[in-house]
């Protein structure tokens, strides 16, 4: 088996927000050669540009990283990681074509000794008993022999310029205690947070799935117990912020929970325990209460307003201060309030408006500066940019009396005009 040095070459399949901060880390220490089956986004990073803004321009340009689309130029490579995608269909069940796709990609391309690695969310069992036969079938060789297989979950949160992956602890699983054992000297070599060795592949993948289904949860209890205080004319920012006094209580706030994490990863542990039997009653739960978030929004805004209204939403993508528009909730808040028969328009300068446009058919508004007249306009992401807005820009964009209503409390502490009307959760 391998032996870990600065010459060992290192192969990443995926350069999405997971994959290409995983790389370019990588390239500080080994050779790493990163692949994506988008050309425009080879392209794009061949030229230092990364459009999740996960990289920024110089560090892009100083890594010694190569890129391909030709997966036959990883070939030599003695480890490769998977960092695809792991969605849900439209019946909410975990979608592993993504992450089948790759190891039918890899599989011609391995060598003797090859170690795969999956760092993509996933239900228990799923890199033994699918990756593992599947990397078997199209290469021809023997799991555990020939090749070795490994789990390293990602903890990427997108936006965040602080836990990034160069600095966080990075759980590691292998198929044998000489993998695990390689993990570690490589996954400890691209951060400062240290490593830690989960006791079995199994064990590394269900930790990975239990972070965000807990997360789930408790913002789900959040967002009920937003929904009381709404009928009781009491804002669940001031209750949070009273109870947070408690040195023990948890800080989770009201809102949408959307995402390709917290939103997907509690249907993967839901699936795998029905599949044993066990009814997963809580997680669903918390998920059917975040997924109605969208639209008690909605229906909240619409009651505050009379008749049919121009209104406009600040926010599309999924999480403040980044252009990922996976799954994100805001738009269950623009179908509700169009369900309400009103005409909504929509800005994000973070958003791409090519992929608003083919996704959510969306045309978003360009300037800010250009927009006014409307009945109300909704906070739904708190970008920087509308954090940075003045009163009077906000106002200059409504007609007199019109409803501010601040899902995020971004304006929660901003002083307005007796005119204005305000609402938030």
């Amino acid at each position: 088996m391998m032996k870990v040095s600065s010459k060992s070459v290192i192969s990443v399949v995926g350069l999405g927000y997971v994959g290409l901060p995983l790389a370019v880390a990588l390239a500080r220490h080994f050779s790493v050669i990163g692949f994506d089956i988008s050309d425009s986004r080879v392209k794009e990073l061949q030229n230092g540009y990364d459009r999740t803004f996960e990289i920024d321009t110089p560090v892009l340009r100083a890594s010694s990283m190569r890129y391909t689309q030709n997966i036959a130029d990883t070939a030599d490579a003695d480890i490769h990681i998977i960092t695809v995608p792991t969605p849900v269909d439209e019946g909410d069940k975990p979608d592993l074509e993504p992450l089948k796709s790759a190891c039918r990609t890899i599989g011609p391309i391995l060598k003797k000794g090859s170690i795969v690695v999956v760092e993509s969310t996933v239900y228990p069992g799923v890199t033994e008993d699918i990756c593992g036969p599947l990397l078997e079938e199209v290469s021809g060789m023997k799991s555990g022999s020939d090749f070795y297989l490994g789990y390293s979950p990602e903890r990427i949160n997108p936006g965040d310029k602080v836990h990034t992956v160069d600095k966080i602890i990075k759980v590691v699983a292998g198929q044998t205690d000489e993998v695990a054992e390689i993990l570690e000297q490589v996954y400890g070599a691209a951060t400062t947070g240290g490593t830690f060795r989960a006791r079995n592949i199994k064990t590394a993948e269900a930790a990975k799935v239990i972070e965000n289904a807990q997360r789930d949860i408790n913002i789900a209890f959040v967002n009920e117990a937003t929904m009381i205080f709404q009928k009781l004319g009491i804002s669940a920012y001031d209750v949070l912020e009273t109870a947070g006094t408690k040195w023990n209580f948890l800080n989770f706030t009201p809102g949408l929970v959307g995402g390709h994490c917290i939103g997907i990863d509690p249907f993967y542990l839901a699936h795998r325990a029905n599949e044993v039997g066990h009814v997963p009653d809580l997680i669903l739960t918390g998920r059917r209460i975040n997924e109605s978030m969208g639209q008690f929004i909605a229906d909240t805004v619409n009651n505050l307003l009379d008749g049919q209204c121009r209104v406009l939403v600040l926010g599309l993508t999924f999480k403040e201060n980044v252009p990922d528009l996976r799954n994100t909730k805001v738009r269950e808040i623009i179908s509700g309030l169009e369900s309400h028969g009103h005409k909504v328009d929509v800005h994000d300068p973070m958003a791409d408006p090519e992929e608003a446009r083919q996704f959510f058919d969306i045309e978003l508004k360009e300037n800010l500066n250009s927009l006014e007249g409307y009945d109300a306009i909704v906070g739904a992401v708190a970008h920087s940019v509308y954090r940075d807005l003045s009163p009077v820009a906000i106002e200059a964009m409504m007609s007199e009396g019109g409803l501010l209503a601040d899902v995020k409390g971004i304006w929660r502490d901003t002083e307005f005009s007796s005119k204005t009307r305000r609402w938030q959760l």
